[in-house]
Parts: structure tokens; sequence; C-alpha cells
């Protein structure tokens, strides 16, 4: 069976292959480097491609559609050291980064993530 939008997302946070794309905030918020996953997600040929769709609205649509409400940057920076110098290098490239959080997808609590239904 073919994974669901919540299921692609974790196995792309979850994988070392993904550069724009990590755990932020203690594995309670999943941020994106907006231009580099433009690049390495959905630039991907038909074959390797994650996502039906080579446009970062239509991720950002999904996310929506599954409950994600999107995150202001005035909360602390990341605790984790590779956390941390992976958001101060996306800053100082001036990327901007996407920050998403959702109650019932938190990388401490697997198990939520069959709660992640689509509105």
């Amino acid at each position: 069976l073919p994974l669901c939008f919540p299921q692609k997302l974790w196995k792309m946070l979850e994988s070392s292959k993904f550069q724009s794309i990590w755990w932020s905030e203690g594995g309670k918020c999943v941020a994106i480097n907006k231009d580099l996953f433009k690049v390495e997600v959905l630039g991907r040929g038909v074959r390797q491609r994650v996502f039906n769709t080579r446009h970062i609205d239509s991720v950002i649509r999904q996310l929506n559609l599954y409950g994600f409400t999107k995150m202001q940057r005035d909360f602390q920076r990341s605790a984790s050291l590779p956390e941390f110098l992976s958001e101060e290098a996306a800053a100082s490239a001036h990327s901007q980064i996407l920050y998403y959080y959702n109650p019932s997808f938190n990388r401490a609590h697997p198990w939520l993530l069959g709660m992640c239904k689509r509105r």
C-alpha cells in the first residue's frame, strides 16, 4: 500500500538522505528549508519522486490538510547540536525556513502518527 502524506513525511525526517527537512524543537516541529526542499525533494525525477507534485505550495496545502499549523520562529533555538548547526547554516544562507507543528506528529511519540488524519 502506498504511504499517506504524514507517513512519507515521517520517513523523510528519519532518513539521512534529506538535508532540506529535519525535526526541530526536540522532535516536536518539522523544519523545512524551502529553497533546498524545492531542489532536493520536488526537483527529483518521476521515478525518485517522494510526492506527486513539483510545487512547494502543494506540500504546504497537504500539511494544512493534515492539521499542521505554521509556527513563527520566535521560540528558542534547538538544544541539540545537529539541529542548531543546520538551523544556523540555513539562517546564514538567508534561506527561508518553514516550521510546522501538529500535536499528533511528534518524534518521541510515533504511535500518534495514526491520529494524523486528513481533514
